[in-house]
């Protein structure tokens, strides 16, 4: 596979002056700790199907990184070529991760939830060499699945399927003592180390690109903005296949040469005994996980003093959830926003999470500036919203095989897509997307897609998703459809339709309002802050 991640070379040498860029890959860290700690833990996991964890000190995940990595040399992988894994948070996730960059390929994670539909596009988008999923995982086969789909991949060579009972499982083939000795050079600084598909609304997912120095430099600041040491264990519950949790609950504990307990399934009261029992002492994940967790623990569920700090990204979080937080999990609860194609830009620092986490989504991270400007370009004064624009050390390489959607001007601004404010004291309020997406528990919505799909229901004349408030989940979408004459529609045979099309649950709207029609602009363009409005005053 040839890369083009354009974006980078325009900023090495200011970077690196700076030292935001600090050339290091994830082998480096790996070779820290087994100077420096190797019988230090790395990673305790726990799998809902399994009774007892899976500990491994940096030693044992040495091993088994190396077999992994010999294991992909002997499939015939090499440097460059792009191995994708659809993987729930298991310990094999990490290995994988690992062994990419110990070889040189690239480590394309694909979220679990994603179906034949999405999975066609990624994988032969990005031209993966290698697929690697689980035989079954939350009661789905996703083997079958994946041999449903090899017709359609030219370019996929190898399928492997852990707990697998053929010759193609990741024991057999991934696990063995008996390959070659690795050969050849691991993964550089600026090579790209991570392909990550963002949901956009074009109806196609984007494929971001990131080398370890666009990704590591955010990942350093992040570390320093709350002060994480080789000490703190940091639990891994939101899924590693998102930049959240593929950055800062797999690799910062790497880096740090700390622990990361993994959690399969979300469940809040084991989740709270995870925290107590293994000494867990930070997380990060989307706001929900912190409202469960305080239902957990006002349930009778156990509180650990030493849970100090909690970072909520995907949505803006409730104030109301910040002192619950507070109150029932003695947690600090700091905002931050970000994107795939820039990680964590702002955050709230832990002193100030009372005072302006309610409020605002943060200030830059060291190495990224932000300025909001409107529809000229022109910076505007404090406290007036337009469009949020984004540069700096943690920046991505760019779109794969689509630059000119990459979106950066000629001084290196990217625009976000967002609108936001900034106040007095240089914090981000994120107030609006000028993307047409809806943020549903820190899952984005590719709205367009599922509105395109839907068009083609013989049923359905006009259609308009948009998203509504939700206590728990930050949104939720609501379709407003009209119907042809003559035809019926319901909230059933929508969500029968997205199935049959092979939409991710995730992405059906859980709501649907019948009109006679839908409000519009005198050029005909669909109004959908009316129907936005009609929402909030419990209009519809």
């Amino acid at each position: 596979m040839q890369f083009d991640p354009v974006l980078i070379p325009p900023r090495q040498q200011a970077m690196t002056t700076a030292g935001f860029w600090r050339h290091q890959t994830i082998n480096d860290f790996m070779a820290q700790a087994l100077r420096q700690c190797p019988d230090h833990t790395a990673v305790v996991a726990y799998r809902s199907d399994v009774a007892q964890p899976v500990r491994l000190s940096y030693r044992a995940l040495d091993v088994q990184v190396d077999r992994v990595a010999r294991g992909l040399q002997a499939l015939g992988v090499v440097r460059g070529d792009v191995v994708s894994w659809q993987m729930p948070n298991w310990w094999e996730f990490l290995a994988l991760a690992l062994a990419c960059a110990r070889i040189g390929a690239v480590a394309n994670p694909i979220m679990p939830i994603f179906r034949q539909r999405e999975l066609k596009f990624m994988l032969d988008f990005g031209e993966s060499k290698v697929f690697i999923v689980p035989k079954t995982y939350k009661g789905f086969d996703y083997e079958a699945m994946a041999n449903g789909m090899r017709a359609d991949l030219p370019f996929l060579q190898h399928l492997v399927v852990l707990g697998g009972e053929g010759e193609n499982s990741f024991e057999r083939l991934l696990l063995r003592d008996d390959t070659p000795a690795l050969t050849g050079q691991g993964l550089s600084p600026d090579d790209v180390l991570l392909l990550m598909y963002t949901s956009g609304t074009t109806g196609e997912p984007k494929g971001v690109m990131h080398s370890s120095n666009t990704l590591f430099a955010n990942l350093h600041g992040f570390i320093d903005a709350y002060g994480l040491t080789q000490k703190d264990v940091i639990l891994g519950a939101s899924p590693m296949a998102h930049l959240t949790g593929f950055g800062y609950l797999a690799m910062i504990p790497l880096i740090l040469n700390a622990t990361t307990v993994l959690q399969d399934i979300w469940e809040p009261k084991q989740a709270l005994a995870l925290i107590r029992d293994e000494g867990i002492s930070f997380s990060m994940a989307s706001s929900p996980f912190v409202a469960d967790l305080c239902s957990a623990a006002e349930a009778g569920g156990p509180v650990s003093p030493q849970f100090a700090n909690f970072c909520c990204a995907g949505a803006p979080i409730p104030p109301v959830l910040i002192e619950r937080a507070r109150k029932v999990l003695g947690l600090a609860v700091s905002s931050a926003w970000g994107m795939t194609e820039c990680g964590a830009v702002t955050i709230t620092e832990p002193s100030r999470t009372d005072e302006k986490s309610g409020s605002t989504d943060g200030r830059p991270l060291p190495g990224i500036d932000v300025k909001v400007v409107n529809e000229d370009g022109q910076p505007l004064p404090t406290g007036q919203t337009g469009r949020l624009l984004v540069r700096g050390s943690s920046l991505f390489g760019g779109y794969l095989k689509r630059p000119h959607l990459n979106a950066t001007d000629a001084d290196g601004w990217f625009d976000t897509g967002d609108l936001a404010f900034l106040d007095a004291e240089g914090y981000v309020r994120i107030n609006g997307r000028s993307k047409d997406l809806i943020i549903r528990g820190g899952e984005n919505i590719p709205v367009m897609e599922v509105e395109n799909l839907l068009y083609k229901h013989p049923a359905v004349a006009l259609v308009a998703i948009v998203g509504y408030p939700d206590a728990r989940l930050g949104e939720r979408a609501c379709a407003f459809v009209t119907v042809k004459p003559g035809q019926s529609f319901s909230l059933e045979e929508m969500s029968r339709y997205l199935t049959e099309h092979q939409v991710t649950r995730q992405y059906h709207p859980e709501r649907l309002e019948l009109m006679d029609d839908l409000p519009k602009t005198p050029s005909g363009k669909l109004q959908k802050f009316k129907l936005r409005e009609m929402l909030r005053e419990g209009q519809a």
